[in-house]
């Protein structure tokens, strides 16, 4: 909890929050998986890693899951906490890259991805760039989660996805919109 305020201070921008995600949050983002026909499983800005437990304890042994996080602190935290899972790929990086990292692993293709990026603090720019890879790479049967404070960047996410189903999660401060989408 400290690392997280303390790095939050420092990147306030990138990491988005003061606090990790509560398990409420986590539970209701990961509600959107098929973990039984889930082969691979992108996540963007994991921070501490409370959407990663989750997926990792619902995936199936043989799905790969591929963190990609920017800040080093975090990464080397998720390294650490990691460093016994099987089919998991840890990626200090940003996730304006994501094709680039799933070639280098070897990921054919991605069926969901999920997010913890703050997109109402990233720039335009660096948003949008991440919505049209993303949309790329998950093609017409990904699925893309992700979760934001407000509903100031539906419009922007509508852009890219033809269906967004919106959920609200209470639990968690401050209480979030979880925004599942896809293109069918």
């Amino acid at each position: 909890m400290k690392s997280f305020l303390f790095q939050y201070l420092l990147n306030p921008r990138t990491v988005g929050a003061i606090l990790p995600s509560s398990k409420n949050l986590a539970q209701r983002m990961v509600d959107n998986i098929d973990f039984e026909t889930a082969d691979y499983i992108v996540e963007y800005g994991p921070g501490t890693g409370v959407f990663t437990d989750k997926i990792i304890d619902n995936r199936e042994p043989h799905t790969v899951v591929m963190l990609i996080e920017s800040n080093r602190e975090f990464c080397k935290l998720l390294k650490e906490k990691y460093k016994n899972e099987e089919n998991i790929f840890i990626v200090n990086g940003s996730a304006e890259d994501t094709d680039k990292y799933i070639n280098e692993y070897g990921i054919p293709y991605i069926d969901y991805v999920v997010s913890g990026l703050p997109f109402t603090s990233l720039p335009k720019g660096v948003s949008n760039t991440i919505l049209i890879k993303t949309k790329r790479l998950l093609g017409d049967h990904g699925k893309f989660v992700t979760f934001q404070y407000t509903q100031l960047k539906k419009k922007l996410i509508c852009q890219y996805f033809k269906r967004i189903e919106v959920k609200r999660e209470f639990r968690n401060i401050p209480p979030a919109y979880v925004f599942s989408c896809s293109n069918q």
